[in-house]
């Protein structure tokens, strides 16, 4: 069996005259920690809506545990184990972390949405939600209405929610993004936890997590990849260093690059 769970192979996206993602190809291995990277309108968002299904390729496919699900709806890759939380938080403002995690806990098990049954008559969908909330450091504010959530810990519910999707792949889509300086660490530390058996494909902008975190990265430049490499291989490249560089992003970007 390959160790290749996700492969984007000459992905090629065109608004009119516009290409947006040039020839993309991309492995994400089983078990990665790979970060995609580049300075705004890059193609990032672009390539990461082409694999989730929100938007069709012009050109190209895209092959899930060796299925080609180039053409498959968005909810048709996440029961296949594909699942993407987004840079602007898209949660149940009026529902708290225990209600939301016990409705997605119950979905995913074929429960339906009648999760306050399903929490008091399934004790494994409570201990699920038990396990979650204490993983993402929202135990003690698990009965808050979200709307009324510190939005670092908003964040973390996102993630949260995520896996209680049970992914094979999780696409983190700038999960730091917008977040305060000093609620970041809680994220870092959880993001940096995530199951080994998860792969996970890493777009963000905030370089100190990407270094910590990526073991593989890919630079990509107006709609092109650029390079690939370890992070060590990344950083000494003076492509990179160009691009962010040139594009006034290095202010942003640590020493790193």
């Amino acid at each position: 069996m390959t160790d290749v769970v996700l492969s984007a192979q000459g992905l090629v996206k065109r608004f009119g005259g516009i290409t947006a993602t040039n020839d993309v190809t991309l492995d994400l291995r089983r078990g990665a920690r790979h970060a995609l990277i580049g300075p705004n309108g890059a193609g990032k968002t672009t390539l990461i809506n082409l694999l989730t299904g929100v938007l069709e390729p012009t050109a190209g496919r895209i092959v899930l545990d060796g299925q080609d699900i180039t053409w498959l709806a968005p909810h048709q890759r996440v029961r296949r184990g594909m699942v993407r939380t987004f840079q602007i938080n898209q949660l149940f403002n009026s529902m708290t972390p225990l209600q939301t995690l016990a409705l997605v806990v119950s979905q995913q098990r074929g429960l339906g949405t009648r999760f306050w049954q399903a929490l008091g008559r399934d004790r494994s969908v409570a201990e699920r939600c038990e396990q979650l909330l204490a993983q993402f450091r929202l135990a003690e504010v698990m009965d808050q209405t979200t709307e009324h959530l510190a939005y670092g810990k908003r964040r973390l519910l996102e993630i949260a929610i995520a896996l209680a999707c049970e992914p094979r792949v999780l696409l983190l889509d700038e999960p730091v993004a917008g977040v305060p300086a000093g609620e970041r660490e809680e994220i870092l530390q959880t993001v940096a936890a995530l199951p080994a058996d998860v792969s996970v494909l890493l777009i963000e902008h905030d370089m100190d997590l990407v270094f910590s975190f990526a073991n593989r990265m890919t630079v990509l430049v107006n709609g092109t990849v650029l390079t690939e490499g370890d992070p060590e291989q990344i950083a000494a490249d003076p492509r990179v260093k160009e691009v962010y560089l040139g594009h006034g992003d290095a202010a942003a970007e640590p020493a790193h690059v």
